[in-house]
């Protein structure tokens, strides 16, 4: 990931001047920067952050806008506060994704025959519909051009080329025959003779191959066409495959050059096939290749989405073992915090660093999965921190220090955020932290129905928040790969999803508070989602979750008296299972400490 000093850290004029520049020469009235880039997937490697390059935002999700006199950033709750920090507001006005919306802003922002460019490899074909419907309503023109960014930004990192490697069938639990051909069935059964895939971790997941081109995420940036004949085709650069990987895809791939792709496209066209594309995760430039050489193109959600969520039997021990390691490591670091802390001269980078050599001792880890987010006193109220020299802070005493971190091993992905005290906490923080908690025990023990939804949960982890008038402007929970992304879908818990929970999906469960200039509180575990089991009495068998993290939680925060007894059983029997778990890996002081730690609360 790209390093930006403090003098970078906003869009310059000489940037944004260039741009305009070059938009001039080009006849265009404006241009969509979106953080995407052509493959689609959340994480972007360096030669593709044009969105941090032009306006100075880091975060993970955004898009702007930049017309001649006036320019816009679009990011979701995450990033409120961290938009406003990074990027020049006298240059560039940030608005919150919803309100308005970018598309509604294009339409209340241009004038009539006006032109705004895109690059049709960074949008999909969802996104460039609702713009073209906005900007059609005002008589101006969305038009597909070549990157406009490309040309001004004259020192962009080369591409990544790193050799790609095998997940052994032992961590992936299937072979990757096995996958294409399920793919196939699902081809079979609509009628349709291919489907083009982009997404980084589709790819990884559907072929059994893992890579460096993203940081922390293992994914491998190539393009795939699966065929119904239960044949692939695989765009990616034949040196970055060593000669011992050639038998891996013999029996189910053929590779291809990137730079062949799009004709691949036009082929399919010219034999009439049908195909299936899921416009909200594929280009742009992918459909109009196939619409234009005469393909029948049916929008359909992306095949391997749904099967790569719903962990087989063994990635769902994958990641137990991976919990287990992971939450020994956490410990012994808590322990060393605990030590460490209260003298006064510990900083945030040190404490992320500390726990990366936790992880690092092992002798598993492969990466973290995402840059260690360590927020001391009022940074821990930045929901999505970036830690840098800059606005590196010491874990002040009588403070909240909140660290959400993760690590990728062969058979398991973990993410985990705990929040403790340093020192001594005051009323609000502890009446702020147990209602977070009680939202997190909401979720962890509710059993659910068949068909049952992300949205139709995602109030239980809000209530104790609501019913004091708080609340927290992110998501409830995400989804987890299997040594992929840290952040994977189609399942969430939050207001809106309507993906139906099934057995074997991992999700997060993280409600948070956030008081602004203050502190922060979240509490974060993963969940598995179980097999429908009976209920004692019931009519019908229930999901519910698993809890993988194995983890601590400070009970010097909690405010028993706002506990249940049935939330404390739960708590102290979370404890017990911790203890029990992972005791076993902890030795001396460090077993000490995750002996007092899982102590039992008492009201």
């Amino acid at each position: 990931m790209l390093e930006y000093s403090e003098s970078e850290a906003s869009p310059t004029a000489a940037r944004i001047g260039a741009f305009r520049e070059e938009l001039k020469r080009r006849s265009l009235d404006g241009f969509i920067v979106p953080r995407q880039d052509e493959f689609q997937g959340e994480y972007v490697a360096p030669y593709a952050e044009r969105l941090r390059w032009l306006t100075g935002f880091a975060g993970s999700w955004g898009l702007a806008i930049i017309l001649q006199h006036k320019a816009a950033i679009f990011v979701d709750g995450r990033y409120t506060l961290q938009v406003a920090r990074e990027v020049d507001t006298t240059l560039i006005t940030p608005h919150h994704l919803v309100e308005p919306p970018p598309h509604s802003w294009i339409e209340n922002n241009i004038a009539k025959d006006q032109v705004i460019g895109y690059d049709p490899w960074l949008l999909t074909a969802e996104q460039v519909s609702r713009f073209e419907q906005s900007c059609a309503k005002v008589g101006a023109r969305l038009e597909a051009c070549e990157n406009v960014v490309d040309t001004v930004w004259t020192d962009r990192p080369a591409r990544p080329n790193k050799a790609i490697e095998v997940q052994p069938t032992q961590f992936a639990g299937r072979t990757s025959a096995e996958k294409v051909a399920e793919v196939a069935g699902v081809l079979e059964k609509e009628g349709a003779d291919a489907v083009v895939l982009t997404l980084p971790d589709s790819i990884a997941w559907l072929f059994n191959i893992r890579g460096q081109d993203v940081r922390h995420i293992p994914v491998v940036h190539a393009q795939a066409i699966v065929h119904r004949t239960r044949k692939a085709d695989l765009f990616l650069d034949p040196i970055r495959v060593p000669n011992d990987m050639q038998d891996h895809f013999a029996s189910v791939a053929n590779l291809h050059p990137p730079r062949t792709f799009v004709a691949a496209l036009e082929k399919l066209g010219q034999g009439k096939a049908k195909v299936i594309v899921d416009f909200s995760t594929v280009p742009q430039r992918v459909c109009s290749s196939l619409k234009s050489s005469g393909a029948e193109i049916v929008n359909a959600p992306d095949p391997t989405l749904l099967p790569k969520a719903r962990k087989n039997l063994v990635e769902r021990e994958g990641a137990r073992a991976a919990h287990r390691r992971d939450g020994a490591a956490m410990a012994q670091f808590l322990h060393w915090l605990d030590v460490n802390a209260p003298k006064g001269d510990l900083t945030e980078l040190a404490a992320a660093d500390q726990l990366h050599e936790f992880r690092r001792a092992t002798g598993s880890l492969k990466d973290l999965s995402f840059d260690t987010i360590p927020g001391a006193g009022p940074n821990a109220a930045i929901p999505h921190y970036h830690v840098s020299a800059q606005s590196n802070r010491k874990l002040d005493n009588d403070s909240i220090f909140l660290i959400d971190s993760g690590a990728q091993y062969q058979d398991g992905t973990t993410d985990v955020t705990r929040t403790v005290i340093i020192g001594r906490p005051t009323a609000e923080m502890k009446d702020r932290y147990t209602r977070v908690l009680k939202g997190m025990i909401g979720i962890s023990t509710i059993r659910f129905p068949k068909g049952t939804t992300g949205s139709q949960l995602d109030v239980l982890a809000r209530a104790a928040l609501w019913s004091a008038g708080l609340d927290y402007d992110h998501g409830t929970g995400h989804g987890v790969g299997s040594y992929l992304s840290v952040h994977e879908g189609p399942a969430r818990l939050n207001k809106t999803d309507r993906t139906q929970l099934e057995p074997g999906m991992i999700l997060s469960n993280e409600p948070g508070y956030y008081k602004a200039g203050n502190f922060g509180i979240r509490t974060e575990n993963l969940l598995l989602i179980h097999e429908p089991q009976a209920i004692a009495g019931g009519e019908r068998p229930m999901m519910g979750f698993e809890t993988l993290t194995l983890v601590p939680i400070d009970n010097r925060l909690i405010e028993p008296s706002l506990l249940t007894e049935e939330e404390i059983r739960w708590l102290n029997d979370y404890h017990a299972r911790v203890l029990k778990e992972i005791g076993p890996l902890l030795e001396g002081a460090d077993l000490q400490w995750l002996q007092n730690a899982c102590t039992a609360l008492r009201k």
